[in-house]
């Protein structure tokens, strides 16, 4: 079979009578099953975006062949720094780049021959999407859910600019090489910290893989202690949130983060100099060095010290850098005595070390740094307590003065959506030096991207450079103001693309609540893990907020995720240019078509796992689907009037229904390479019936085609080839997806592995049913078994029902 020329012929055939659509008449049926968009670059689609998509659309059409209505759309995450920093780089316009990538993209997405729904496609840069990203952000504006301040961003001196994480490398630019600095700027931020616990209990409700519910409990971190309030010498008051309320009475010193604003106002003159010497060295760290745990902890004396508020004594201020002004309060209060960070910083700078905390039994080693709880001393009012009484009663002791409070915090921040970037959405905002923030009103959404903007990098925003944009009239007072220069994270678009899909070409609105709520949640959503706390929380955040603000009557958006895994190089190390193992699929579909490259990728590999390339099971995929096409014409020849149900039929009715029932469950559960296997499993036992002389022409032609049913949503293109030439009715893929006989399954008789003494010995046909006496009566007929226990006595004999036999001498 030339698979190339029936790929072409069945995909024009399917388009044309719009297989892949959804058929609305048919929603009470829907299943939506969504793979993550991808990024259009300029490459043609690596093994990536195969891994996550061909597969996938296998179980899209299987579970169309189980009678639901399938909704599996695609389209484009097209804005983004690469398409941007392309034109700094070539000149060539990322609208120009992005369109002739899409367009690109989706000739090499329909080569896959997947089932996606064209019609709903949907391109987040597009004025169309974007107008209405920009209707979210007003939105959470109204409910106070977006919202500006000051916050530090990634600035590179040299090209004299902001640079996203992704920029930063090794902690320096990845243009010029220069060493990175914090810098802080007026910046949007939307308040997903007001759905911190909602957002934390939501995930005992899906069907998510434990590990990514893990990372966002993790990422979200939910700590219960208290609020303790320290005030310095120069009556300024600062906070520190503690979940060991317990050893306050071993606090030593405190600590700012080099970012928090009383760092500056209490700094001595004395300290000055080495103060802004080691804020500055600081900024050109990122947040995750600073908060390893290998990293030597340093800090310096600020000259100021503070009063403990649960005894009154003075402490000393330090300024270091493991503490982030972003998390929590941006101050720690220092216990050495109870905290192995915290002693070694004390041993460092010849800190007091005070044990307020002794182990709750005499066999306890409460050796210092003692970081168990235990029982409280040197603890005035509170000595013998537990840690836990101790907690609980010294926080309800400085809530009475007004000192503390009891704390539930998060480790979840609040979520930056400015981006001093021009590929991206502008933000609907309007400034005017009278009347303040003055968002846009709807009916003049979008405020549009203009094409003609200044990319090189000089400090300002590129929008900042363009006079017809940034310049308006106040909606409110008709006086001079000006547009917001930055636009939106792009993690904006794709927090709320899969509500735009059902309905794609709504003008009035984002989305029609009722068509939304009667295709949403997600039934199946797939891909790559490294979006568990970003992409996947946002669009958690972003659903919850529309549904409070009454649009959406759901509360998840993703019943059901799997990540796919990581396709290594054939020497099973991750795919890099710098290494030359990368795999290119082009030649594979050139040369042997999709199905092939599509069923290699589902059979070589678990699909969560991935693993390393094979050549050969490349070739071992099409010799499987060659020796499948040789059963049609050997079927297609049969010509025996044999109607008896003997030995062999049930023998071939069992190894068909085994099959149904293992693919169907294999299928549901993406465990894509052992569905694979039960069908060679098939194709063997169907060739095994070819084997012998009077077979039923009925039961083999139809165990071959219950196979060819079961291939189909795996090697969609050549099953229906097939069926369309064992003169089948169009479309396979509306045909029903084979159901198993339970009754076939009942076997008259069972193969057992026959032991001596747990040794291997032979193999044998036994009857079902027979007992214990009967079952030995056979063993003494078989030839081999008997010579080997002739005159021997048989101590035990086990059984194993359907599998095995052991006899003991």
């Amino acid at each position: 079979m030339d698979f190339k020329a029936i790929e072409k012929k069945w995909q024009n055939v399917w388009e044309k009578e719009k297989l892949g659509y959804f058929n609305n008449k048919n929603a009470s049926k829907k299943y939506y099953c969504l793979e993550m968009f991808s990024y259009p670059s300029a490459a043609r689609l690596h093994l990536g975006h195969w891994y996550n998509y061909a597969p996938t659309d296998s179980f899209a059409r299987y579970k169309k062949m189980k009678g639901f209505e399938v909704f599996q759309p695609m389209g484009f995450d097209a804005f983004g720094l690469p398409a941007e920093n392309y034109a700094i780089k070539t000149g060539v316009h990322p609208k120009d780049s992005t369109d002739k990538n899409i367009e690109n993209m989706e000739q090499t997405l329909k080569g896959i021959g997947a089932m996606f729904d064209w019609n709903s496609e949907i391109i987040t840069c597009n004025e169309d999407y974007y107008k209405w990203t920009q209707w979210l952000f007003l939105k959470l504006y109204e409910k106070g859910l977006a919202y500006r301040k000051e916050a530090p961003v990634n600035w590179c001196p040299s090209c004299k600019t902001v640079l996203a994480n992704e920029q930063v490398v090794n902690g320096v630019c990845e243009r010029c090489n220069s060493t990175v600095v914090k810098k802080d700027l007026t910046q949007w931020f939307f308040k997903i910290t007001d759905y911190a616990e909602e957002l934390l209990q939501g995930l005992d409700t899906i069907d998510w893989p434990e590990k990514t519910k893990l990372m966002q409990r993790n990422w979200i971190g939910k700590s219960t202690g208290g609020e303790v309030e320290f005030t310095a010498e120069s009556g300024d008051k600062f906070k520190v949130f503690t979940t060991r309320a317990d050893t306050l009475f071993g606090v030593s010193y405190v600590v700012l983060a080099p970012e928090h604003q009383l760092v500056k106002k209490l700094t001595s003159e004395k300290q000055k100099e080495a103060v802004e010497k080691y804020v500055y060295e600081t900024s050109k760290i990122n947040e995750i060095e600073r908060l390893s745990t290998a990293k030597e902890k340093t800090g310096v004396y600020i000259g100021h010290d503070a009063f403990n508020p649960i005894n009154g004594k003075k402490v000393p201020i330090y300024v270091a850098d493991y503490v982030l002004y972003s998390y929590g309060t941006g101050a720690v209060m220092g216990v050495p005595s109870h905290d192995e960070r915290d002693f070694a910083f004390a041993k460092k700078y010849d800190l007091p070390i005070v044990r307020v905390i002794k182990g709750a039994s005499a066999g306890v080693d409460d050796a210092l740094p003692f970081t168990d709880d235990g029982v409280v001393v040197n603890s005035p009012g509170f000595d013998g307590l537990t840690s836990e009484e101790a907690r609980k009663q010294i926080i309800n002791s400085l809530v009475k003065v007004g000192a503390g409070e009891h704390k539930t915090n998060y480790r979840l921040r609040d979520w930056l959506v400015s981006r001093q970037r021009y590929w991206g959405a502008p933000i609907p905002v309007i400034h005017c030096d009278k009347c303040g923030i003055v968002p846009v009103a709807e009916q003049d959404l979008p405020v549009k991207l203009p094409y003609d903007v200044e990319f090189t990098p000089d400090g300002e925003s590129p929008l900042a450079k363009h006079e017809g944009f940034m310049n308006v009239k106040c909606p409110i007072c008709g006086g001079p103001a000006h547009r917001d220069p930055d636009t939106l994270d792009t993690f904006v678009c794709s927090s709320w693309y899969f509500l735009r899909y059902p309905d794609a070409h709504n003008s009035k609105e984002p989305f029609n609540p009722e068509i939304i709520n009667s295709m949403l949640p997600v039934d199946k959503y797939v891909g790559g893990a490294e979006h568990a706390c970003m992409h996947l929380l946002y669009s958690r955040f972003i659903t919850k907020a529309l549904r409070d603000m009454g649009y959406l009557n759901f509360d998840e958006p993703f019943k059901s995720l799997v990540h796919q895994g990581v396709i290594l190089g054939p020497d099973g190390n991750r795919m890099s240019k710098s290494k030359g193992n990368v795999i290119s699929p082009d030649p594979y579909v050139e040369q042997y078509g999709s199905d092939v490259l599509r069923l290699y990728l589902m059979f070589g590999f678990s699909y969560t796992e991935g693993g390393p390339w094979s050549e050969d099971d490349i070739k071992a995929i099409i010799k499987f689907l060659e020796r499948v096409e040789r059963l049609y014409g050997k079927i297609k020849e049969i010509n025996s009037k044999n109607k008896e149900i003997g030995k062999d039929e049930k023998e071939l009715l069992y190894a068909t229904n085994y099959a149904v029932k293992a693919v169907d469950k294999d299928m549901e559960v993406f465990s894509f390479n052992t569905a694979v296997a039960r069908l060679m499993e098939l194709v063997n036992a169907l060739y095994k019936y070819d084997g012998i002389e009077n077979k039923n022409a009925n039961v083999f032609k139809e165990c071959y085609k219950t196979l060819i049913l079961l291939l189909a949503p795996c090697a969609p293109h050549f099953a229906e080839e097939i069926w369309e030439m064992m003169g089948q009715k169009f479309s396979i893929f509306n045909a029903k997806y084979p159901v198993c006989d339970e009754s076939a399954l009942v076997q008259d008789e069972v193969e057992f592995a026959v032991q001596i003494n747990s040794k291997m010995k032979t193999k044998m046909m036994i009857p079902n049913g027979l007992g214990e006496e009967e079952i030995k009566q056979l063993l003494f007929k078989n030839d081999k078994i008997a010579t080997e226990i002739e005159g021997k006595t048989i101590k035990k004999l086990i059984i194993v029902p359907k599998r095995l036999i052991n006899i003991i001498l």
